[in-house]
């Protein structure tokens, strides 16, 4: 059975099920292991971990108490649906209208920020003109429909995470400030953060950045320098902002004081920090890398609401929700009748019920003809289909970015 309990309930003997942070908060090699000595306990609590799940087959139980996973599961499950009742963004013009518009900001974006890494890696000044041009574009194309290019964002090359994550954040961060209700000046700003929060990663070793490995632990207190490194560089552009500054340096705090480079208590977070850290972290952790495999969105989202007890400001993870949807676009849902579809946009009265295009049968096990269907209005005499759950596209062996385009 699987448990969770506080970090100050666990003892050598009992089974790590998971750790319950993300990838790159922790430096063990896996999520799973056993808890066989107090150097191991000094480990665990070093990260800032909270709470975990323990395996309570593989090693020792803990009282009635705890609760359950399941449990667990079908709390955080009754919260969000209670969350859900709020509106979502206005669309202005269509999810196909967009999204070849949409694709050729994306490669610009990704361009760009290759661009900029490359010129920080050979020691060159990081031309602004084109991340400020850059981040207008993206900025005008989420004021048309923000479903387009969030959802071409979640769509990764391992191999590029790195360039790639940084267009995410960027999208993430303009899309979230624009559902906050923040100045345009503001909201581009956000953008221009969340394009060079990753800039120190440039000065990290590729043998540490992309170890497919466990890390050491002086190769993740190297890994860990990366918003210093960064702040360092950005400091000595003419003309940046110091908004941009605080989400380099910053994005990695933590509201309980676990995050680095400076434990931050909450307080002392600014709030676009705040916003770039649930940004950062759903999207790392909804990516696949080379040394693990992404979760689907849906559950990216549960685990930021689980996490946000501690770590992050559970007000923004929940405005941040209403702002994806809570099966964000470029998710694989279920249907009740037994189809699969892509979600494509968000509707402004249900995020539970956005619309989607149906891509595929299980009940035949193959594909269907695309149909788009918005699951708010009535479908026939049988009433709407409803979603039922979010699925794993690689279960299905589905190519979401061949039915986004």
């Amino acid at each position: 059975m699987i448990k969770k309990i506080p970090v100050s309930e666990l003892k050598p003997g009992m089974f790590i099920h998971d750790l319950n942070v993300g990838w790159m908060d922790h430096p063990f090699l896996r999520n799973q292991f056993p808890v066989t000595s107090d150097e191991d306990m000094g480990r665990i609590l070093a990260t800032g971990v909270r709470e975990v799940y323990i395996d309570t087959e593989q090693g020792l139980d803990v009282g009635d108490h705890a609760p359950t996973q399941e449990e667990v599961k079908a709390g955080i499950e009754a919260e969000i649906l209670q969350a859900a009742s709020e509106p979502s963004a206005i669309i202005q013009v269509s999810f196909a209208e967009e999204v070849k518009r949409a694709s050729r900001i994306h490669k610009q974006a990704h361009n760009v920020v290759k661009n900029v890494m490359r010129d920080v890696r050979l020691g060159q000044a990081v031309q602004m003109e084109a991340v400020e041009e850059v981040v207008e574009a993206i900025t005008d194309s989420i004021l048309r429909n923000a479903g387009a290019l969030v959802g071409l964002s979640g769509i990764k090359d391992k191999d590029e995470y790195t360039f790639l994550h940084s267009v995410s954040v960027c999208t993430l961060m303009v899309t979230f400030a624009k559902s906050l209700g923040f100045p345009m000046e503001l909201i581009k700003l956000a953008g221009v953060g969340g394009l060079l929060h990753d800039t120190g990663k440039m000065k990290v070793p590729n043998e540490i950045l992309n170890k497919p490995g466990r890390l050491t632990d002086d190769e993740f207190a190297v890994m860990r320098s990366h918003p210093e490194e960064g702040w360092k560089i950005l400091k000595d552009i003419p003309g940046i902002d110091e908004i941009a500054l605080d989400i380099t340096l910053h994005h990695h705090e933590r509201m309980d004081g676990s995050g680095y480079p400076h434990k931050l208590p909450g307080a002392a977070i600014s709030k676009m920090a705040q916003m770039a850290a649930v940004v950062d972290v759903y999207d790392a952790i909804t990516s696949d890398r080379c040394y693990h495999k992404g979760m689907p969105a849906p559950e990216g989202l549960r685990k930021l609401w689980e996490w946000s007890k501690f770590h992050f400001n559970p007000e923004l993870v929940q405005a941040f929700m209403r702002c994806v949807g809570i099966y964000p676009v470029g998710s694989l849902v279920k249907l009740e009748s037994g189809r699969l579809a892509i979600v494509t946009e968000q509707n402004e009265g249900s995020l539970l019920q956005p619309v989607v295009k149906a891509v595929f049968s299980t009940k035949s096990n193959s594909y269907i003809t695309p149909l788009e269907i918005d699951l708010a209005k009535p479908m026939g005499k049988g009433g709407a289909d409803k979603i039922t759950g979010h699925e794993d596209p690689a279960r299905w062996k589905i190519d979401v970015a061949r039915f986004m385009a």
